[in-house]
């Protein structure tokens, strides 16, 4: 049995909170969302006012599955009159997503209309699309919450899109609330009152139950799903189409989008957060990071021997892959497992280097480092231990001066040039130059037998210490213009100390297309986030120079 998939990320996902998409925004999320096999994409409110849009996205080559969202006519009013409707019946839109009261308190209390006007509302206004060939879904708000209390008008509301023409009836539980027994029963209702019209299920997620409600709603004979990617959307959020797709076609055996085409899953997940500015979340069931990624010892070693043991699909189903978190819980085998990846050699875990990488991670994190978030950096501390680690640049020293108004400010120093300043007491730390930001920075580096000293501007210490670490860098590796920071978090490790508390700082870092994650840890804010920087420019440097075979 085939489920139309129809994504709202660009309508109910937009109504979240800090969420908004540009014209250009709206046409990369319908390809990708074109691409991965979705059977329909709401672009949005349609405005009339909007007509270089509307012409712009009904340009794609993926027009027809292109619906426009809007509200039925007015109380009192023709639907033939109403401007915003005449102007969707005109656009070009083939389909069109048409939402109405299904609850008489709504009726009375939002719309100030009588019931049967409301019926009359919504059957014209469907009724006038559908005679123009635009194919027309009723969103039926309330729909749960208005059988439970009036079931009889709630399904008159049903009965009038239907008469109206109304190709489906999407049935929503707009406040989120109902259980997945609720949400069966009365889409079993609906699918029986209605033998001739698709039934749909539109879930929000207020109590944490949109997903397995959509389930229930399909088993019950739902077969088309309205979800958002990443489940973004209006408070809580809608169903997580991200966990829909794949729990109805891996779970239950529908066909949402072409099986070819559910390994882009993943990439189409992470794409559409990265152009909504959103942060991804890695604990996404199937398409986080972290979703096969093993960490206890015992797991990791069952999968080792057993791939899948500790998995309930194959990662490569959804576009994912299987990692094994490397940490003082982790054991051996998952040392020697990563030193494979690496390296392919493959040495006996009681080799004294696997024993001594295992020792030294349990000192780091004694000491409050964390790798099972810093991946790049136990890239680099495996490859110390054993020897092959390439060191690309040395920071000698570095001071950063935090300016208050004109005249007065304070100095923050490395602790080797912190050593010099103590041997030579009558030396002074000077103050390299005026700047109009709240911070400058001079870094020392050396590379080879080569040094160089660089000096920036910063909106703050750190940013002020990447910027002259990078401009440094730039003149032996020009290649780093193109990595970036794109997460900076700072955690205090010893909370009893107040502000002499210890701190480990998390980078994230990208270049466009991978992202690696490092961290540093000291008492002082800045010089743990140098060795996260440092780290984080190290790691793309191996890489980048991996791939060249340099």
């Amino acid at each position: 049995m085939k489920i139309i998939i129809e994504d709202t990320t660009l309508r109910d996902g937009e109504q979240g909170v800090g969420i908004a998409f540009t014209a250009e925004d709206r046409v990369h999320v319908i390809t990708e969302l074109d691409e991965l096999g979705v059977g329909a994409v709401e672009t949005g409110y349609y405005s009339p006012d909007e007509p270089e849009l509307n012409s712009r996205l009904l340009s794609l080559p993926c027009r027809d599955k292109l619906t426009a969202f809007c509200g039925t006519c007015r109380p009192g009013e023709r639907a033939d009159g109403d401007p915003t409707l005449v102007s969707l019946a005109q656009s070009g839109y083939r389909r069109a997503a048409l939402f109405g009261k299904t609850m008489k308190t709504m009726v009375s209390a939002v719309l100030r209309a009588e019931p049967e006007e409301n019926l009359r509302m919504i059957r014209e206004s469907v009724k006038f699309l559908s005679s123009v060939g635009v194919r027309v879904t009723f969103d039926a708000e309330h729909i749960f919450d208005a059988v439970k209390t009036d079931p009889e008008y709630a399904f008159a509301a049903l009965r009038a899109a239907a008469d109206g023409g109304a190709a489906e009836l999407m049935l929503c539980d707009t406040v989120g609330g109902s259980l997945p027994g609720e949400i069966a029963d009365i889409t079993k209702m609906a699918v029986k009152a209605f033998p001739g019209v698709i039934i749909g299920i539109h879930c929000h997620n207020d109590a944490g139950l949109a997903e397995a409600c959509v389930l229930a709603a399909a088993d019950a004979g739902a077969s088309a799903v309205q979800g958002t990617i990443s489940g973004i959307g209006e408070r809580c959020g809608n169903a997580n189409l991200n966990t829909v797709i794949p729990l109805l076609q891996l779970k239950r055996g529908y066909e949402c989008v072409p099986p070819e085409n559910l390994p882009r899953l993943t990439h189409t997940a992470r794409y559409i957060s990265e152009v909504a500015n959103l942060r991804f979340d890695e604990r996404e069931p199937f398409v986080g990071g972290y979703a096969f990624r093993h960490k206890a010892g015992t797991h990791i070693d069952a999968t080792i021997k057993l791939p899948g043991s500790f998995e309930h699909i194959d990662p490569a189903a959804v576009g994912n892959s299987r990692g094994m978190v490397i940490s003082g819980l982790s054991g051996r085998a998952a040392i020697v497992s990563r030193i494979k990846a690496l390296t392919g050699a493959v040495p006996d875990k009681n080799d004294p280097r696997v024993i001594g990488v295992a020792a030294r991670i349990k000192q780091l994190e004694n000491e409050g480092y964390v790798f099972d978030a810093a991946d790049a950096s136990l890239t680099l501390v495996l490859l110390e231990a054993l020897g092959t680690r390439r060191r690309f640049f040395e920071v000698l020293k570095y001071q950063i001066t935090i300016t208050e108004g004109s005249q007065s400010g304070a100095v923050l120093i490395s602790p080797e040039l912190a050593a010099e300043y103590e041997a030579d007491p009558t030396r002074r730390a000077p103050e390299f130059y005026e700047n109009n930001n709240a911070c400058s920075a001079v870094v020392k580096v050396r590379v080879g037998g080569e040094y160089r000293i660089t000096a920036d501007e910063g909106n703050g210490p750190v940013n002020a210490l990447d910027l002259a670490l990078r401009k440094s860098l730039r003149h032996f590796y020009p290649e780093i213009v193109g990595m970036y920071l794109t997460d900076y978090k700072v955690r205090v490790l010893t909370t009893g100390a107040a502000t002499a508390s210890g701190v480990r700082v998390l980078i994230e870092s990208s270049d466009g297309s991978e992202t690696w994650r490092t961290v540093g840890v000291s008492s002082d804010v800045v010089e743990a986030s140098c060795k996260a920087l440092s780290d984080s420019i190290e790691y793309f440097l191996m890489q980048r120079k991996s791939e060249k075979g340099e």
